[in-house]
């Protein structure tokens, strides 16, 4: 059976390259848009791309958290013993 076109390893180094690509552009943007700063700290260069991928980041490590809180044992929904 053929893998399916997403787990192939050379459409993930493409999509890899287009990702990255896509951020260069909106990164590079920035030289060309100009923006108004609203809180200070948003007016610094590359401030979304660091931003959201802090962001990204933190929603990660909390979500890991939040299952080593709610994680049950293998056994949880197993058969009593009544």
């Amino acid at each position: 059976m053929q893998q399916h076109w997403l787990t192939r390893p050379d459409t993930i180094r493409k999509l890899w390259r287009v990702f990255i690509a896509v951020l260069a552009v909106t990164v590079a943007a920035e030289f060309f848009i100009e923006h108004e700063a609203h809180f200070g700290i948003d007016g610094a260069f590359g401030f979304n791309a660091w931003y959201g991928f802090t962001t990204c980041a933190a929603m990660i490590v909390v979500a890991k958290l939040i299952g080593l809180v709610l994680k049950r044992p293998d056994t949880y929904y197993g058969e009593r013993d009544d």
